[in-house]
């Protein structure tokens, strides 16, 4: 495992997280869906008391994924490795994180499937965006 490539490929993962949950997540449908569960989500002003908290443990999230990804790479092109890679974690995203919230909140079926979409898209592209960044070690 090639670690500066892993820990590249992961700050790689993070701004590309942040990036497209900036544009996904601010869109006037889900900003919408959001507003009307304000008993469940925190306000803008809310969110950024705490938001280093969650920027820190994306970067540590980020690292894993890395590594997961480094761990499993078969050899294969990049980009393609890092699609694959992101179908699995975006698949596992939505399945144990977007619809187990709409079990556990009150919140509505449209913003779960909203999400669903939104995130697996996010972590299909980090997918990408690591196994582009990411080279295994040279071996000798």
């Amino acid at each position: 495992m090639n670690y500066k490539r892993v820990f590249v490929a992961a700050l790689a993962g993070f701004v590309a997280y942040f990036v497209f949950g900036t544009v996904a997540f601010t869109l006037p449908a889900m900003k919408a869906e959001y507003f009307r569960f304000p008993a469940v989500y925190r306000s803008s002003e809310g969110i950024q008391k705490v938001f280093p908290i969650g920027m820190a443990a994306t970067l540590v999230a980020m690292v894993v994924l890395a590594i997961v990804y480094a761990k499993g790479y078969e050899g294969g092109n990049g980009v393609g490795e890092g699609l694959r890679f992101g179908m699995l974690i975006g698949t596992f995203s939505v399945c144990t994180f977007v619809f187990h919230n709409y079990v556990n909140l009150n919140i509505g079926l449209r913003l779960t499937l909203i999400q669903a979409v939104a995130y697996f898209l996010e972590w299909l592209l980090v997918g990408v965006v690591i196994g582009a960044v990411y080279k295994p070690a040279v071996s000798r």
